[in-house]
């Protein structure tokens, strides 16, 4: 597995117990950021039947503000002075996603795929705020407060588009 290594020198004021423990759940949200981004491009790209282009764009809108996370999550970890880890590697490594669905194609499988991956996302790091808060590192739990309703936006327009049972 992937340590996070952070810098000795940076002037954050942050302590570095603090800024090593955000580091590292902010590098473990970016691999699977980067990871669902590939997903709602899977999605994007192979998604078929009726409401296709409606469907086809707002995956893609989706997939670009998951890649805005990824970046943000990145950006934070390097401002306390850490190293983003968002190679391939380590994101195979490290993602706590459920592999997304190949070979679907339906409309209404990829909106259960899609809605079921992103809530996965959105209630993880929705459970890192509290902590993040209380070690005392209120902008990454601002930052991933900011993750968590445009992650939960993206959910309901998302699932706007299944079928009401």
């Amino acid at each position: 597995m992937a340590t996070t290594k952070h810098a000795t020198h940076t002037h954050n004021t942050l302590p570095e117990e603090v800024r090593a423990q955000s580091i590292e759940v902010l590098n473990h949200h970016l691999a699977a950021a980067i990871d669902l981004h590939s997903q709602m491009k899977q999605a994007h790209w192979n998604v078929r039947g009726p409401g296709f282009m409606a469907i086809h764009k707002l995956f893609d809108r989706v997939s670009e503000n998951v890649e805005k996370y990824s970046d943000m999550l990145a950006e934070r970890a390097g401002a306390l002075g850490g190293t983003a880890q968002g190679t391939l590697t380590v994101v195979v490594e490290r993602s706590f996603l459920v592999p997304y669905p190949l070979g679907i194609a339906d409309v209404a499988d990829h909106v259960f795929a899609v809605g079921a991956t992103l809530a996965a996302f959105g209630q993880s790091a929705r459970e890192v705020i509290d902590p993040l808060d209380e070690a005392g590192d209120k902008a990454s739990a601002d930052l991933m407060t900011e993750i968590v309703r445009g992650i939960d936006e993206d959910v309901w327009f998302v699932e706007s588009h299944a079928v009401p049972k």
